[in-house]
């Protein structure tokens, strides 16, 4: 059985909106867009090139995956949109259609949560959830998320969507975790 991983960049208060860019997540008049870049550094660079160099599949909602696109083909200057390219993706979405346009990537078809759970079930690589807010809470309603990969960064918006903002209660364990230059604390959980 694959495992199911999510990474995610929140606030300390949990918020996890818009991290990248200022018009990437306006939703609820969030106003505080492009929060993590002032914390970027070499050893946050290495550690998250690190995670792109496994063998993974990633595992999107249709807002971030139309976000990513929009973004991350366009761009050379990086060494992820290569992986990222190259990597299969599938999109969890009521209303695209295929084909999607981003290569390699594969429209999940029914609920979520039970198309979820029959790839998991799949032979393959480990499947990665980047962002994704609402399809995050789904799989975790339902039980299908086995690790948390989280960079906490030292500030707090007051205001946002938050990655645990209800939900079933869950206990986890701490897999591993290092402290960048600027603070960010980077966490990986197992559910238990």
């Amino acid at each position: 059985m694959r495992k199911i991983s999510v990474t995610v960049s929140l606030s300390l208060d949990g918020v996890m909106q818009a991290p990248g860019r200022p018009d990437e997540d306006i939703r609820g008049g969030f106003e505080r867009g492009g929060w993590a870049n002032a914390y970027n550094d070499a050893v946050m660079g290495r550690r998250m090139a690190e995670g792109m160099s496994k063998e993974t599949e990633l595992l999107f909602g249709r807002r971030t995956y139309q976000d990513f696109f929009s973004v991350w083909p366009n761009r050379t200057d990086n060494p992820f949109t290569d992986v990222l390219d190259r990597t299969r993706k599938f999109v969890a979405s009521r209303t695209h259609a295929e084909p999607l346009p981003w290569q390699n990537s594969v429209l999940l078809s029914g609920e979520a949560a039970g198309s979820v759970a029959e790839l998991k079930n799949r032979p393959g690589p480990d499947l990665v959830v980047l962002g994704s807010g609402n399809l995050v809470q789904t799989l975790r309603r339902a039980g299908l998320v086995d690790e948390y990969f989280l960079l906490i960064y030292p500030l707090i918006l007051g205001t946002g969507s938050r990655l645990f903002p209800d939900g079933p209660p869950a206990d986890l364990r701490l897999l591993e975790s290092l402290t960048t230059s600027t603070g960010v604390i980077i966490a990986s959980y197992q559910q238990t």
